[in-house]
């Protein structure tokens, strides 16, 4: 078989795997992503790939520590992509392997990595990072290297509005995700007044800030603005001043780690209001960590609820049949930013007369990514590395389950 007959083979086999098109989502119950083999770095070809061009994907979230759940689901979903694209990638003549990396949610540590995944010639895009202030900090790497990153979950709006080409992401920005939010409370909730809460992070408080711009000009009042220390196991303090200020709703912007102490103590103090927060409260462990008084506590995602299709329901279940795990928070866009990524390297490869394409080759033509219709989610890149099609979803915790609300329009 010539190249140029297997590069159609291989834009067929990688359509099959997006032909179930629909809007993603997660089951409460997080992948610990350590259930499926990964590749680890390595010189050379292996024996499997024997006389094969290597070709590498860095794989990049939290797998340790407080904001894990997330990294590991999408590294997960990444994983499972990248391993029913591999025979048709050996067709080509090229070995494709994982290369996942933990960064800890940490943007120093993030830093570390992007240097180390740089350093290595095989590297030719990443799928990652997964959360904002990672993904911020490591960009400015990746934009002197010019390796391209596509990831499936930081929302913070700075990281595209810093004039990167690298950076890419197939969800929604928190200046959609905070107004709508803002708007779902003040037109459905009906709520008058709000306590806003942050946890001093590029994420946490920048979807925080937005949500404050989006009530002020909608009438909503505002009865205090405060930053906590996240890993802090007592927040009595700012929940004093909480109840003394009564409002009607609670806002927090940060993750689920200390959304859950948070809503625990304010409801043992009595807060009755309604507790609102970010895709950062989209964990099983927020119900660990909140028990009971998580019911109620209402938030936004940029993950739509894929169970609510049969082909949503037949991939969870090939999915979970094919890795052991259970499909949590980032497992379809992880799925999904890789397969963006793997679409845009046939793209290179085809331009580059079905030879190994450089990074360079390989970003122009993720860059250029038009109408790409993932298995959960179409994808449009702007000259801003956003995705046009993103959209915001709510959901709710109703008797220790993740419940659905609709899109936030």
């Amino acid at each position: 078989m010539k190249k140029q007959a297997k590069l159609a083979f291989l834009s067929a086999v990688l359509a099959v795997g997006t032909m179930l098109a629909g809007c993603g989502g997660a089951s409460n119950n997080a992948s610990n992503g350590a259930d499926t083999p990964s590749q680890e770095q390595s010189g050379g070809s292996d024996s499997a790939g024997q006389g094969k061009e290597k070709i590498v994907i860095a794989s990049v979230g939290p797998l340790s520590g407080s904001a894990s759940d997330y990294g590991s689901t999408a590294k997960a979903g990444a994983e499972y992509a990248l391993q029913q694209k591999k025979a048709a990638f050996e067709e080509l003549g090229f070995e494709v392997e994982l290369l996942p990396q933990d960064d800890q949610a940490d943007p120093k540590q993030a830093v570390s990595i992007a240097e180390m995944v740089i350093s290595n010639p095989d590297v030719v895009a990443v799928v990652g990072h997964v959360t904002t202030g990672a993904s911020v900090a490591a960009s400015a790497k990746y934009e002197q290297e010019g390796l391209v990153m596509v990831s499936p979950s930081s929302t913070g709006s700075s990281l595209t509005e810093e004039g990167k080409k690298v950076v890419h992401r197939i969800c929604a920005r928190d200046d959609q995700q905070g107004s709508k939010a803002a708007v779902f409370a003040k037109n459905n909730l009906n709520v008058k007044s709000a306590y806003i809460i942050h946890d001093n992070q590029a994420y946490g408080q920048g979807l925080a800030d937005e949500v404050k711009k989006q009530f002020e000009k909608d009438g909503v009042q505002i009865l205090g603005y405060e930053g906590i220390t996240p890993g802090e196991k007592d927040y009595s303090a700012v929940i004093n001043q909480v109840m003394a200020a009564n409002p009607e709703m609670i806002y927090f912007g940060g993750y689920y780690a200390e959304a859950g102490i948070l809503i625990k103590q304010a409801r043992d103090k009595g807060f009755k209001g309604y507790f609102m927060g970010g895709d950062g409260f989209d964990s099983a462990d927020m119900l660990k960590i909140a028990g009971p008084a998580a019911d109620g506590v209402v938030f936004t995602s940029t993950v739509g609820d894929i169970g609510a299709t049969e082909e949503g329901k037949k991939w969870i279940q090939e999915y979970e049949q094919a890795t052991g795990n259970k499909v949590g928070i980032f497992t379809s866009f992880g799925y999904d930013a890789m397969n963006v990524t793997l679409n845009g390297v046939l793209e290179a490869i085809k331009a580059n007369g079905g030879k190994k394409p450089t990074r360079e080759e390989v970003l122009n033509a993720i860059h250029d990514t038009k109408d790409f219709q993932g298995q959960f989610v179409k994808v449009s890149f702007d000259d801003k590395g956003d995705n046009e099609f993103a959209e915001v979803f709510v959901y709710k915790y109703e008797n220790g389950e993740k419940v659905y609300v609709g899109k936030a329009e």
